[in-house]
């Protein structure tokens, strides 16, 4: 009777080959043909008042910026200080969303947290109405939390005199952040 493989080496051996071509697949897409913006004209011939077309520095800005690379790993999100950034990265690092964030003028120290409570909605500090609160620290007796506006509106820059530890993403990214933030979830808080 022939030797059996512990599951280890099976699980290792499959996920080495699905990494494998995983590799080769993207090789092979990063090899193919790009449209470019001159394909999408109606006409090759140039006029005085033509526009010029979105070149690469367009195409790159709406690229998502990468994960801070001291912000941990597994599933998590991450809140960048000098970015003002929201990164939601699942159990295999993988960024399911990133986004652009309005801080509050109390922001948290750099560390670690954990989602505590959440609130379905209430009014800001700022007057605003807000949903989708999700609070993971305080600092100098404020409570530091992601919000959006449900008006969909971002916030104006709040009085400097003020005490705020509200972060405000966009209404869409508030409910994926609702979704992805259960109590627990860590949130990884880096400059």
């Amino acid at each position: 009777m022939p030797a059996r493989l512990p599951s280890w080496a099976w699980v290792t051996g499959l996920t080495t080959g699905a990494i494998a071509v995983v590799a080769v697949l993207a090789v092979q897409a990063g090899q193919g043909t790009k449209p470019t913006a001159a394909a999408s004209r109606p006409s090759a011939s140039a006029t005085a008042d033509a526009k010029p077309s979105a070149g690469p520095e367009k195409e790159k800005e709406k690229e998502p910026a990468a994960v801070p690379a001291d912000s941990g790993t597994g599933r998590r999100i991450v809140y960048s200080l000098g970015q003002k950034r929201v990164w939601l990265v699942d159990a295999s690092d993988a960024t399911r969303r990133s986004f652009t964030v309005w801080p509050g003028t109390v922001s948290p120290d750099p560390g670690s947290y954990t989602i505590g409570d959440r609130t379905e909605a209430t009014t800001g500090s700022d007057g605003v109405e807000v949903e989708h609160i999700i609070y993971f620290a305080a600092k100098s007796g404020v409570s530091v939390a992601f919000s959006n506006a449900v008006d969909g509106s971002s916030p104006p820059p709040a009085a400097p005199d003020a005490k705020t530890g509200g972060i405000r993403v966009g209404k869409g990214d508030g409910k994926a952040l609702w979704a992805f933030g259960t109590p627990g979830t860590t949130v990884r808080v880096v400059e």
